[in-house]
């Protein structure tokens, strides 16, 4: 198997679920550091450290052509929409939040794209 095919092809959903990764390690640093708001925002930060860790693990298996790429993108898909419906929650008190949830929702349409 050609791997540097396969890379083109999944070019931009690596490089879309790395950019997510790493707004979602901003935004959960961002959460921390705001000590106003800081309890109110656990479960944002949780689920971003989930989605950073998803979005990583989901562009290394596509840019090593892993066969179970497809599952991957479903699975990081699904958390990056919830991550998306945690920050929204947020987006409106903090700026990190709101661009959090969109760059998730970008995220998550280029894995359910790969999975076609």
């Amino acid at each position: 198997m050609n791997t540097s095919l396969i890379n083109q092809k999944n070019q931009t959903c690596i490089d879309t679920c790395n950019e997510c990764a790493m707004m979602c390690e901003a935004c959960c640093t961002e959460c921390m550091s705001n000590t106003e708001m800081a309890g109110m925002m656990g479960r944002c930060m949780m689920m971003c450290r989930d989605c950073a860790m998803m979005c990583t693990m989901t562009a290394m298996m596509m840019a090593r052509g892993s066969e179970y790429s497809k599952q991957m993108c479903e699975m990081c898909a699904t958390v990056c929409d919830a991550c998306a419906m945690e920050c929204e929650k947020m987006g409106n008190k903090m700026e990190a939040c709101k661009e959090c949830a969109e760059m998730c929702k970008k995220c998550a349409q280029e894995c359910r794209n790969m999975m076609r």
